[in-house]
């Protein structure tokens, strides 16, 4: 059994299939790396120790007021009614600010503002009420003034109230007012640092789902262009071999059987190429399509005139260029009626130019197609140019340039 049909019939042997092993291993990666970058564990559940900061992780602070509710209860605060409502109103600020802080639009409102200078003032007044315990609510000011304040302005606000903090921990006395200045200032800066930590690396994960979804969108485009080279040209060969072996095949049946063969050998490396295509390995040698491009031109009835002058060019600069002398040799066949296609080559040590004119009428009135249209693209991204359209006398010329790119040898010599 041929390979090919091995291939339909999904019997081929592993080497025919690993490409595709391959595709699965890439995308199994791809969608990893997606999980990882959306802070999920490799089972595909959320992951708890990469999910970043939220409301909820700032609320067990609040356990720093237990000193005042036992207070309260014991009776050692007076008027413990006031307490209790301070209690409550510094509570419902702080929560409200905390959760308000996770959202750019509520964190910039001005009634978060506010809440936060209310915070402030009953964070004042109970602690010059009561003192003690009820000191502990300043590195709670602190936390929420770190949640809420971002950039430029979180110094001086963070200064003023450690400032605040100081004052009013040394008039009430009873504890440590260092201790209070300190405690405020390191919960409002360690609070900031890491939720704008957790805002950077977030901004990260989001740039890098885009360099994936980028990559995957710039891979797709990779190979629809290489399948639609390769299908075209290789398509084209078969479809002029199969005419020419019918119209000879009643005169003389071995001339016949030699078309027969070369579509043979151009369907088996069309194969060969569109598994190489789909695993990114296949490079368009110049030589290679220049030989395909005449016996193709020839097999249609177009004579190929073929001229080259210069150095050779580089891998890179040689393989852009196989590309256009396929692709064009692919519309004179397939378009233009030409009776002859001439394929001119002139490089220097700073550019390549190819030139490909047939006498033809078959694409010269119509707009670039697909082919062209991706080609330009390639070309474009190497600092290249094409450009299609009507001959000056008849028929219809391609044009590509492209800069030389020195090989590696000639780096290395440059540097030496």
């Amino acid at each position: 059994m041929e390979r090919g049909t091995d291939m339909r019939s999904g019997q081929g042997t592993g080497r025919e299939r690993e490409p595709d092993w391959q595709v699965r291993r890439i995308a199994r990666r791809a969608a990893q790396r997606a999980r990882r970058a959306r802070g999920c564990a490799p089972g595909g559940g959320p992951d708890p120790v990469a999910g970043p900061p939220n409301a909820l992780t700032l609320l067990p602070w609040l356990l720093l007021g237990m000193g005042a509710l036992s207070n309260i209860v014991q009776g050692k605060t007076p008027n413990p009614w006031v307490g209790v409502v301070g209690l409550l109103a510094f509570n419902s600020l702080y929560v409200t600010l905390v959760f308000r802080a996770f959202h750019k639009e509520a964190r910039e409102a001005p009634a978060t503002r506010w809440c936060l200078v209310a915070l402030g003032a009953v964070t004042c007044a109970l602690a010059l009420a009561y003192g003690g315990n009820w000191l502990l609510f300043f590195p709670l000011l602190g936390l929420a003034t770190g949640a809420v304040v971002r950039g430029r302005r979180l110094g001086p606000v963070m200064f003023a109230v450690t400032t605040v903090a100081a004052v009013v921990a040394g008039r009430s006395g009873g504890m440590d007012t260092l201790g209070i200045a300190y405690g405020t200032l390191l919960s409002g800066m360690v609070t900031a640092a890491i939720l704008a930590l957790s805002e950077t690396v977030k901004k990260l994960r989001d740039t890098r789902q885009e360099l994936a979804r980028a990559a995957v969108d710039q891979e797709r485009l990779r190979f629809s262009r290489d399948l639609h080279d390769l299908l075209g040209h290789t398509l084209s060969v078969i479809v002029v071999k199969s005419e020419a072996a019918r119209r000879i095949a009643p005169r003389d049946m071995d001339a016949a059987l030699e078309q027969v063969r070369d579509i043979e050998s151009v369907g088996r490396q069309a194969l060969t190429e569109i598994r190489e295509a789909v695993t990114g390995y296949r490079e368009a040698s110049l030589a290679a399509e220049l030989d395909r491009a005449r016996g193709a031109l020839t097999a249609a009835g177009i004579e190929p005139v073929v001229r080259q002058s210069g150095p050779p060019l580089p891998p890179q600069t040689a393989a852009l260029l196989g590309w256009v002398v396929r692709e064009a040799a692919t519309n004179a066949i397939r378009h233009s009626g030409a009776a002859t296609c001439e394929i001119e080559l002139r490089s220097s040590a700073e550019r390549a130019v190819l030139v490909i004119t047939d006498d033809g009428n078959g694409v010269g009135s119509n707009p670039p197609g697909s082919g062209l249209t991706g080609l330009g693209e390639r070309l474009a991204l190497a600092g290249g140019t094409l450009g299609s359209g009507p001959a000056p006398d008849r028929g219809f010329r391609v044009t590509a340039e492209l800069p030389v790119e020195p090989t590696g040898e000639e780096e290395d010599g440059e540097r030496g």
